[in-house]
């Protein structure tokens, strides 16, 4: 690959975006924020500086998510932050302009798909490309994608989850629910808040979740002490949760992931559902990460679920291999311009 050949793989994620650069693999991995000043909608910070500032800014800055269940809600900020992010991830090639594949939910109108393209040509790309996440996720969990039987992927990400089944490059059955991180640390705050009388921020929210949160009721619960706002007295107070309190705060959306995949699972043909029960399905993104995840699915389906190496990564890796193999996976790709 000549120099002038710049390939830019992004998962532009709801809370977080990576970018991927063939033969170097993932170069950043951000939050999804900018900060921008609230009269001229100027951009004063994008992705972790931004993040810093949410919930901590003067009311001359707005912290900012531009996408909102995987899906642009804020154009001119999007294209801000592509623009950011992709000359980030080129350092000092600003001359050439690189051919950008983004990954984004199956479930998206060719509406929101349009703006993603024209967003990420005034980003300055040469080249748009679009991949469907759970296509991305497959080929960075190193499912052979093309092969004939039926693979099936639960890609869980902060603002929607994709749950596919996929035979010979495409997506057999599919559906898209917008349940993803996001909606578990609104559930955890709104249960805190419910049961302890606390108001907490979603980064405290958040925080309970990844250090002690889990699918499933433990027999030795995890501790952990938490400070937010008395709603009585207004006053800051700290409080000891456990990881049931957890556990009972995500039932809600849980039950909707799960009602998801058994979905797909009943609308795929009989043949590729045999070859889905053989393999199992594969978790991938950063909220299958969930304590127990993979076993409360297992459970509740029947079908043995496991969690792909690092999950995280899954779809910025994908979205790059399809984009240095573009004419392996032409079936797989949607619109080019």
């Amino acid at each position: 690959m000549s120099l002038f050949q710049k390939k830019i793989g992004i998962d532009l994620g709801t809370t977080y975006t990576l970018v991927h650069i063939p033969k170097k693999g993932i170069v950043i991995n951000e939050p999804s924020v900018v900060a921008i000043t609230a009269k001229g909608g100027e951009v004063l910070a994008v992705g972790n500086e931004a993040k810093e500032m949410i919930g901590r800014t003067p009311d001359t800055i707005i912290a900012r998510k531009p996408l909102k269940d995987g899906v642009i809600a804020d154009y001119k900020t999007t294209e801000a932050m592509l623009r950011y992010f992709i000359s980030k991830a080129l350092g000092g090639f600003k001359i050439f302009r690189p051919e950008v594949m983004i990954a984004v939910p199956a479930g998206i109108t060719s509406t929101e798909r349009r703006a993603v393209i024209d967003a990420t040509l005034a980003a300055g790309a040469k080249a748009a490309y679009i991949i469907k996440e759970p296509i991305a996720a497959a080929i960075g969990a190193n499912i052979p994608i093309g092969s004939a039987s039926g693979h099936m992927i639960v890609d869980m990400g902060g603002g929607t989850s994709e749950i596919a089944v996929i035979s010979l490059g495409s997506i057999v059955t599919n559906t898209s629910v917008r349940i993803g991180g996001n909606k578990f640390d609104e559930a955890i705050g709104e249960h805190i808040k419910k049961k302890y009388n606390l108001a907490i921020g979603e980064r405290t929210a958040e925080s309970v979740k990844i250090k002690i949160g889990s699918a499933l009721y433990l027999k030795d619960p995890l501790k952990m002490e938490i400070m937010g706002r008395d709603m009585v007295s207004g006053l800051p107070r700290i409080v000891k949760i456990d990881s049931n309190d957890v556990t009972e705060a995500l039932q809600e959306p849980l039950k909707g992931i799960i009602n998801a995949v058994k979905r797909v699972l009943f609308n795929t043909p009989p043949e590729l559902s045999a070859d889905v029960m053989d393999k199992g399905m594969v978790l991938s993104g950063g909220s299958s990460l969930l304590r127990n995840f993979d076993k409360l699915l297992t459970q509740a389906t029947g079908v043995e679920a496991y969690n792909a190496d690092e999950p995280l990564l899954c779809v910025a890796r994908g979205t790059g291999i399809a984009l240095e193999n573009l004419d392996a996976y032409k079936r797989s790709i949607l619109t080019t311009r």
